[in-house]
This record gives C-alpha cells, structure tokens and sequence, in this order.
C-alpha cells in the first residue's frame, strides 16, 4: 500500500474523540477500503476537518501512514447531501456498523463503495429503503467471501441456510417444521425484486441468519436502536 494517498473518494463511518482535541475516524474509502486514521486538532472549534468530517456525507480524503492507523491530511465535502432522518438514520447507522465490524482493514473493495453509495441515495429517497438495505447485505457478504449462491433455485422447492454449505433443498416434512425459504422467495431476491412483502421478510430473515455467523455473539448497536425507535 502507498504510504500517501491525496485524494481519494470515502464516508465517514464512525469518530470517537482521540486524546485531548483529535478524532480517531473509521473511514470508507475507494482507495484502500476501510481504514482507520487520526484527525489531528480535529475537536478544535476552528479546525477545518471538524465540519467535514460528517457521517453520509461525499467527501475527498487525503491521509498519510504504512502502519494502520493513519493520519488523516484533509477532508473536503463534494457535495452537502441532505441529512438522513428517522428510519432512514438508523438504517444508515445499520450499514456503517456492519462495514465497522466485519470489513477487513485496508483491502480495496470499489464495487462495494459503489453500493455503498446506492444505498445511502436509496436511504434519501426513501421509496424503497428495505430492498436498498438487503440489496447492500448481500453485496458486503459477496465482498467478505461469504456471498450466498442463488443459482439453480427450484421454484417448487424449500430451502435452509446451511453453515458451511450455504441454501440446501429440504423435504416439504423438514419445512413444515422448521424455518425454511420457498425458491420463489429466493428467486427473487437473487433478481433484487422486494415488491411482495412475503419476499421482503425472507430476505430480512435470510441476510440476518447468513450475517449473524460472522458478527457472532456480540449485539449490533444499532439494532437497540431500531428496538427503541
């Protein structure tokens, strides 16, 4: 990795004060993913990074380092989008979480940035923020290796997510009595179509199941927030 990156496009996903006027800021960036840097001075009321350094918000991102943690040069906005608000927020809040947690440090992901960027306009737009959300899920499990394969569905046929095999057909008797997902779910969402609500709480149900094996038992903090909302 280059030990200077001066510009590169990224989002804020989380900032923690960081000694007595810095911000340790978890960054995701085109260039190298998700990295982690220090913002020098940045809790100063006269810093120029402080405004800028916003969550859900376009900006360019120059920073130095070859170790992990970074330090972070500039920060620019591209554009002033609107903020999110309400559900759309706590969605916004989900996605960052996830990227926090399992994104693997410094490995490019540039496909993902851009559905990154999807679905923080779909979160604006708010005509289909749950078809966004599991669009974006199965995206990030694709990137982390962990993709779930949804060829060769059989309409007619039930499924259950296997751990370390993924969807396997099971008997009419073994769906009855257990959770299962019918082939027509999972067709489509292979194809992204969210238009039936049945369809929408599979997938729901088929992205928790599949991520709940990577964050294991530690609870996401935005879903508290969504069980306060």
């Amino acid at each position: 990795m280059s030990a200077r990156v001066d510009i590169s496009a990224g989002y804020v996903l989380h900032s923690r004060p960081y000694r007595e006027t810095s911000l340790l800021v978890d960054l995701l960036t085109l260039e190298q993913g998700r990295i982690s840097a220090v913002a020098k001075g940045a809790r100063r009321p006269s810093a120029r990074l402080r405004s800028a350094l916003q969550p859900f918000q376009s900006l360019q991102l120059g920073w130095q380092g070859r170790h992990e943690l970074k330090n972070l040069n500039s920060a620019e906005t591209v554009e002033i989008a609107p903020p999110l608000q309400g559900n759309a927020l706590l969605c916004g809040f989900y996605i960052n979480e996830l990227l926090q947690r399992l994104l693997p440090a410094n490995e490019p992901c540039p496909r993902l940035f851009l559905y990154y960027r999807y679905a923080l306009n779909e979160l604006r737009a708010g005509d289909d923020i749950e078809g966004a959300l599991r669009t974006f899920e199965r995206q990030l499990l694709d990137a982390l290796g962990f993709g779930i394969d949804l060829g060769g569905i059989v309409a007619e046929q039930h499924y259950a997510l296997r751990p370390q095999q993924g969807l396997c057909p099971v008997t009419s008797v073994t769906a009855a009595a257990q959770s299962t997902y019918p082939g027509t779910h999972l067709q489509a969402i292979a194809e992204d179509r969210y238009d039936s609500l049945e369809v929408r709480r599979s997938a729901k149900r088929l992205m928790r199941e599949a991520l709940a094996e990577l964050l294991g038992d530690k609870p996401l903090h935005s879903r508290a927030l969504f069980a306060k909302h």
